[in-house]
């Protein structure tokens, strides 16, 4: 594996996948190791969903690709349907949740040159994270990935997450401000949940100064939350919101969604994208978006939260290795009291494929489809391999016992 044709740009741990199915995946020998982050949030239906291995078998059949010179019917009932749902007047169509946000930042960018402000800029939040292109890197709120990629982006100003006083400082000291971007849920910066009233009062003071409020929903988005968009839990409107990841449960997807001037700001020639929002990708997003409804899968989300998230607060209860454990749906940050990056490889030899995250947080972003039980084995072999890491000799659950090589 040390000698494949790859550029060097991912830690990868020694194995290779050959197939997936559900909450699993299965290694070339057919071992098999119980998946708890979704490939970072992407397989919200699980590997292998069969609507959506249905959908793209026959939009192939039909249609893969068609020029953003023309409509296309399944790009169109994609963009009713996202606006439908999210309260949104238009969508562009990208491939990845860091095209989205570029999207969103050309667009906030140019709605302040036509307001007259020639260097326009965005607040973004410490500990953020938004992508690896240029821009996007430079949006982000982690000084160790902008290292070495300098000269970075102008136009960006950074306010601390959760702190309104500090917001409204800024608000009232910068004029170049045209738009605020904000992740509901911060993934990468270790699970970090946005207060209600910080969020709120970010969106009067956008009001306030004819700002943009754009919510990066990359991660949250996509029934994550218990919600289509976590922004409808907090009961805030943005004026701009991005998607990626779960949209196309696999499939590269990515979307810009804007409501109101921010809808109107985008003119022919100021963006584009060759494959954003192709046939095969829309197909395989609205086979995504029609079992999240048909199957009844957002308040499932918010049911087995509730339900992994007590059995871990009871079996972590006074533990002194964990400093929190928070999260938004089916978003869970577990906090160590020190970094526990070596959970990773243990938790493989015990075939559990664990994420962790800000260096001490076990994020888990499980599927929306999984079954009581198999819910209640993903907790408990957490629990497991966490007590184990950490010497605790409590009773381990019952459930969380390797499970044996075993291929569907």
């Amino acid at each position: 594996m040390a000698d494949q044709p790859l550029l060097n740009t991912y830690g990868r741990l020694p194995i290779v996948f050959d197939h997936g199915q559900g909450p699993w995946l299965y290694d070339e020998d057919g071992n098999r190791y119980l998946d708890t982050f979704c490939g970072i949030a992407v397989t919200g239906l699980g590997h292998a969903h069969p609507a959506v291995t249905q959908a793209i078998q026959e939009q192939a059949a039909r249609l893969m690709h068609c020029s953003n010179l023309f409509h296309s019917t399944t790009q169109q009932t994609l963009a009713r349907k996202l606006c439908d749902i999210s309260g949104m007047d238009g969508v562009f169509f990208a491939n990845s949740g860091a095209e989205a946000n570029e999207c969103a930042i050309k667009l906030a960018r140019l709605y302040g040159h036509n307001r007259g402000i020639h260097s326009p800029a965005i607040i973004v939040m410490d500990r953020s994270f938004h992508g690896r292109t240029l821009a996007t890197l430079t949006a982000t709120g982690n000084r160790r990935v902008q290292a070495g990629f300098e000269p970075l982006v102008s136009g960006f100003v950074r306010a601390p997450f959760n702190d309104l006083d500090a917001f409204d400082a800024i608000a009232r000291s910068n004029p170049n401000v045209v738009a605020v971007l904000v992740e509901p849920v911060q993934g990468e910066g270790g699970v970090n949940v946005a207060d209600p009233i910080w969020l709120q009062g970010i969106r009067e003071v956008c009001d306030h100064h004819g700002w943009l409020m754009m919510l990066d929903e990359i991660q949250t988005g996509n029934g994550r939350s218990g919600h289509h968009f976590a922004y409808q839990a907090y009961g805030v409107t943005p004026d701009v919101v991005t998607l990626a990841k779960g949209l196309g449960n696999g499939f590269p997807i990515g979307a810009c969604l804007a409501r109101g001037d921010a809808a109107r700001t985008f003119q022919p020639g100021h963006h584009g994208s060759t494959f954003g929002g192709n046939p095969l990708a829309c197909a395989a997003a609205m086979a995504v978006i029609e079992t999240l409804e048909k199957d009844n899968l957002l308040a499932r989300a918010r049911s087995l939260a509730e339900r992994m998230r007590s059995r871990l607060e009871a079996a972590f209860d006074g533990a002194d290795y964990v400093r929190d454990i928070r999260g938004l749906g089916l978003m869970i940050g577990i906090e160590l009291t020190s970094p526990c990056a070596e959970l990773v490889p243990l938790a493989k030899t015990q075939g559990l494929l664990l994420n962790v995250t800000a260096d001490r947080v076990i994020r888990l972003l499980p599927p929306l489809t999984l079954t009581d039980d198999e819910a209640d084995t993903m907790i408990d072999q957490v629990i497991r391999i966490l007590r184990l890491y950490a010497g605790d000799d409590r009773d381990l659950p019952r459930h969380g016992q390797p499970q044996p090589p075993k291929t569907p």
